[in-house]
Formats: C-alpha cells, sequence, structure tokens
C-alpha cells in the first residue's frame, strides 16, 4: 500500500471513532412534565444590602444611618444579629410571617452556631409587619413577646405615618427584653 492510501485510512478511521464518542457522549433526556417549585418563593427574596434594607423606602439616610449604628453596635456587643428590611410587596407570599423566616434563613441572619438571628420585615403598602427569630432567639423572644412588641410599641407609631420611631422603639424594646 501506498503512503498515501494508509494516510487515508488512519484518516477515516480517526474521523470515524471521533464522531461515536461524541455520539455516546450526548445523554437524551426524556421530556418530563415535573416542574418545581420549591425555590420559586426564594427567587423572590431580595438581596441583602446590610443590616437596614430599605427597600420600601420608608427611611431617610440619616434614620437608616442611626437605626445601622444602634444594631450593628448590639451585634459586636452580644453577637445576636438583628435586621430591618422594608419592601414593597411580599409576592408571591401571603404571610409575612412566612415571608421573614425565609428571607432570615435565606440570608443567614445570626451566627450559624447559635442561629440567634432576629428578621423585621415591613411591607407598608400591605400594611403588615413581621418579626422572625431564630431557634436560638425564640428561646427568649417568644412569638408573644415579639407580637408584644408589635402591637404596644411599633404599630401605635405606624397609625402616625412615624415608621422610624416604631421601628427604632420596637427594636429597643427587644434588646431590652432580649438581655
Amino acid at each position: 500500500m501506498k503512503i498515501g492510501t494508509k494516510i487515508l485510512i488512519l484518516f477515516l478511521t480517526l474521523n470515524f471513532l471521533s464522531c461515536k464518542g461524541i455520539a455516546q457522549e450526548t445523554e437524551t433526556k426524556k421530556p418530563t412534565t415535573e416542574i418545581d417549585f420549591s425555590d420559586k418563593e426564594k427567587s423572590s427574596i431580595p438581596k441583602p444590602i446590610g443590616i437596614i434594607n430599605d427597600y420600601g423606602q420608608i427611611f431617610t439616610e440619616s434614620q437608616r444611618t442611626e437605626l445601622s449604628k444602634i444594631l450593628y453596635d448590639y451585634d459586636i456587643e452580644t453577637t445576636r444579629q438583628i435586621i430591618v428590611v422594608t419592601v414593597d410587596s411580599i409576592k408571591p407570599y401571603n404571610d409575612i410571617q412566612k415571608f421573614a423566616t425565609d428571607l432570615g434563613q435565606t440570608w443567614g441572619v445570626g451566627t450559624t452556631e447559635k442561629n440567634n438571628g432576629l428578621t423585621i420585615v415591613v411591607c407598608n403598602p400591605c400594611r403588615q409587619i413581621g418579626i422572625a427569630t431564630g431557634t436560638g432567639t425564640e428561646l427568649i423572644l417568644t412569638d408573644e413577646v415579639c407580637k408584644k412588641v408589635i402591637d404596644e410599641k411599633i404599630i401605635p407609631e405606624f397609625k402616625n405615618e412615624e415608621f422610624y420611631i416604631g421601628i427604632k422603639k420596637g427594636v429597643i424594646e427587644l434588646i431590652e427584653k432580649w438581655k
């Protein structure tokens, strides 16, 4: 056989083998009608921008700064983390408490070892507020304690459109009760 023929046979053999290898790598997926909605709600949770996440824009810059200082100082002093989030909507959620809980878990509020985070969520257009606590936090700040703070400290100020004062009073009361 001539060298040209040998090269041609070698080229065709290699070409054939490479096509077969590619065909074997391709995986056929069966069509499915299953749809996973488990992440749909979590995808509506905004990204954190700090300890004060004023997406609903209910605070002034100086109010955000003052509230941030209170919360950062408390975090440094105790390793207990409190975040405040304001939103214009909690969709696709219907329950602000579930939204606050998922948000706190998604963002990792508090320390992993102690699970000592607290998330306050305000939806002004929805006229709802929720406080979610980590499992370590809820030993002291029970649902009843949080509800009492909302009803007695936060809501009265919100009724007067004093959102910052309401949140500040609520945060200070929660810090006092958390000691």
